[in-house]
């Protein structure tokens, strides 16, 4: 019972917002279906770690869900900055039973135990935010992080924490978010958002602040989950 962890799918079955346009994403959804294959199994965990489709609204992310359904093992999905389908929670577990998309849950202001670990997280907010409602969004991200983490602890197990933000970023860092990670003990932080290699080379991964920090964007990982556990 593996625990494997990728963000930033981009899926677009159901759109018109085709990501091969862009270098590195040709026959990408061909790609990421093998390689998931390959390592994924029925009784193994995946989180996705937001941007998960371009769709709008709930039900133009049908055929995109029903791409992540059929892959093999659990999916555990964290809000991204595109995710725009996104509704409330209710609505959304509505939608994933309605089409029997069992395989598919979120998580949002809460934890989802795997094995001896539990799943946390939350979009998270911007690295250099500065403005009145960016304060705002991140002091709610701040609150939906810690409701997670505190579902870890009611069910007893490790908090490993997932974002779509990058808490650090080159020489910048959303401060909340880190102090929440540091002081609530957290070792592990997995987190997307950033693409291409350029933009990755700045990212800041390995230990920082006795955090270890992971990139792990769709493109970055050669649209390969990444083994966590």
């Amino acid at each position: 019972m593996a625990l494997f962890a990728i963000a930033d799918l981009h899926l677009s079955l159901g759109s018109d917002k085709p990501m091969d346009v862009f270098e590195g994403w040709k026959n990408y959804t061909e790609k990421l279906a093998h390689n998931w294959r390959s390592i994924v199994g029925e009784e193994d965990t995946v989180v996705i770690a937001g941007d998960v489709s371009w769709a709008m609204k709930l039900e133009e992310a049908q055929k995109d869900f029903a791409y992540i359904h059929a892959l093999p093992g659990k999916k555990l999905i964290i809000k991204g900055n595109h995710d725009y389908w996104w509704s409330t929670r209710k609505k959304i577990e509505t939608f994933l039973t309605a089409n029997g998309f069992h395989s598919i849950q979120i998580v949002h202001n809460n934890a989802v135990s795997v094995g001896n670990v539990a799943v946390c997280g939350s979009r998270g907010w911007l690295y250099n935010g500065e403005t009145e409602e960016d304060k705002k969004i991140v002091n709610r991200e701040v609150g939906r992080l810690n409701a997670s983490i505190d579902e870890a602890v009611r069910l007893g197990k490790e908090p490993i924490v997932f974002l779509h933000y990058p808490p650090v970023y080159d020489v910048f860092q959303c401060d909340e978010i880190l102090q929440v990670l540091k002081q609530r003990g957290i070792q592990k932080c997995y987190f997307g958002h950033i693409h291409g290699s350029q933009a990755a080379k700045r990212a800041v991964v390995g230990e920082y602040e006795g955090i270890k920090m992971h990139l792990i964007s769709c493109d970055h990982v050669g649209f390969t989950p990444v083994l966590v556990r």
